[in-house]
């Protein structure tokens, strides 16, 4: 079995790549479940189907990663009891964290399926792909119990330094949601009724895997079924860590999903495009991705450690692989975002409208690069909470009103629209910098 990672000693940028990379791969699989779905829709289903689909599993997206990014109060306290020395407590941090997720699974799983058509309206759905969305949105609701049991395993595997276990996992379930996918849409002809049945299947299969593993693999703590239960100081300080996190990419989701709101408004072919737009854009924010979840796990048992010195050579060394990957991405996306934007849709008119939008969001991957970066050193530190404040202030007082206003546009430029991301990661960068230079001062 995979050994846990001590990322407080010896060398620094090989540790971190080898923890970033099947971190980085976990994600590329769990964005293909939202982009098979789309895929196979796209050729055997209608555009109905896809704006539904696209719609749909925005919606769903912007959840799981409210789950994902609450999860993080786990991986930060995990690592930290681990980088001091106080691993024996790791049972009880994992045993409060199964109560808490345990509570946020069935509220979810009553609330979502109500609120199918209410979100959907929300969403601007268009009407023909009315009725379908909220069916997507209804089916995977009723499976948000895998969703929220998968991020908390997988939050606990990276608390230990263990990023190889959730690779395996997901690349499994991968497998069979494409399956799903192909039997129940390719060949059942169910639509998007399918792809979202096929998905919690998928999910439901990968958390069955994740708990057989985590049972047979020797842990840096004891942990008990008498740990699972709500232990108050456990649970307010992984909420003080997640719940900023949680509420930065709340936000910031809703501002993608304002954004698309106002597109759906311009109509089946804009709202399917930007749909496509976003899946593409799944995939090729992934590094930076990586990197801000690598280096939240690695941050996090440094300065448990007392090594801040290693924390900002991290930083450094991220972003500088990261920046180097982002301008291979940007010159692909920003000239041939066509050739991406046709793997989910065979319309010429949709794979227009997606590669014009996907131009603004290859002048992003130059951003996010740092962006990214310092999220998760800051989030390694502890500071969720200034991360919360410069994610709603790039959300809401620049790529809302900056969207809404190249809305306006008469002719509509979808290009000028996606140029709302962007202009929020500048401001977003100019305040990391900021406050990483207060952080050093202290």
């Amino acid at each position: 079995m995979q050994k846990s990672n001590d990322f407080t000693s010896g060398t620094i940028l090989r540790p971190l790549i080898r923890f970033m990379i099947p971190v980085f791969f976990a994600m590329f699989l769990q964005s293909m479940y939202g982009a098979v779905d789309l895929l196979i829709v796209g050729r055997f289903a209608r555009s109905l189907d896809v704006s539904a689909v696209s719609t749909g599993s925005q919606m769903m997206m912007t959840i799981t990663n409210l789950v994902t990014s609450f999860a993080m109060g786990t991986t930060i306290l995990l690592g930290q009891r681990i980088g001091e020395g106080r691993g024996r407590e790791g049972g009880e941090v994992v045993g409060s964290s199964v109560c808490l997720f345990g509570s946020v699974a069935a509220a979810f799983t009553v609330l979502i399926p109500l609120l199918s058509h209410p979100l959907s309206r929300v969403m601007n759905a268009p009407p023909e792909a009315f009725d379908a969305t909220a069916s997507y949105i209804r089916i995977c609701g009723l499976g948000s119990v895998f969703i929220v049991a998968y991020n908390l395993i997988g939050s606990i595997f990276r608390g230990i330094g263990d990023s190889r276990t959730p690779l395996m996992t997901v690349l499994i379930a991968c497998v069979c949601n494409i399956a799903g996918d192909l039997l129940l849409v390719a060949v059942f002809h169910l639509g998007t009724a399918g792809a979202a049945l096929a998905t919690i299947f998928a999910q439901a299969l990968s958390v069955v895997i994740s708990l057989f593993v985590l049972r047979r693999r020797t842990l840096p703590f004891q942990f008990h079924l008498k740990d699972i239960r709500f232990k108050r100081p456990l649970i307010g300080r992984i909420t003080s860590l997640g719940l900023p996190i949680a509420l930065q990419d709340l936000l910031v989701g809703i501002s993608f999903l304002v954004l698309l709101a106002i597109v759906n408004g311009l109509g089946l072919i804009p709202s399917a495009g930007i749909g496509v737009a976003e899946r593409v854009c799944g995939f090729i924010m992934l590094i930076p991705s990586a990197f801000m979840q690598a280096m939240a796990a690695f941050v996090a048992q440094n300065i448990g450690a007392g090594k801040y010195h290693r924390a900002k050579k991290a930083l450094a060394y991220a972003i500088g692989v990261s920046a180097l990957l982002a301008v291979l991405m940007f010159v692909f996306t920003f000239w041939r975002g066509d050739l991406a934007a046709g793997l989910f849709s065979k319309d010429p008119a949709v794979i227009l409208a997606a590669a014009d939008y996907l131009k603004a969001y290859a002048i992003d991957c130059l951003l996010t690069c740092f962006l990214f970066c310092f999220i998760g050193f800051f989030n390694g530190l502890g500071m969720t909470r200034f991360v919360m404040i410069q994610g709603i202030a790039g959300a809401f007082l620049i790529r809302i009103p900056v969207a809404f206003l190249m809305s306006r546009e008469v002719p509509v430029s979808m290009f000028h629209i996606g140029l709302a991301t962007p202009c929020s990661t500048i401001v977003q960068v100019v305040l990391c910098l900021v406050c990483f230079h207060w952080a050093n001062r202290k």
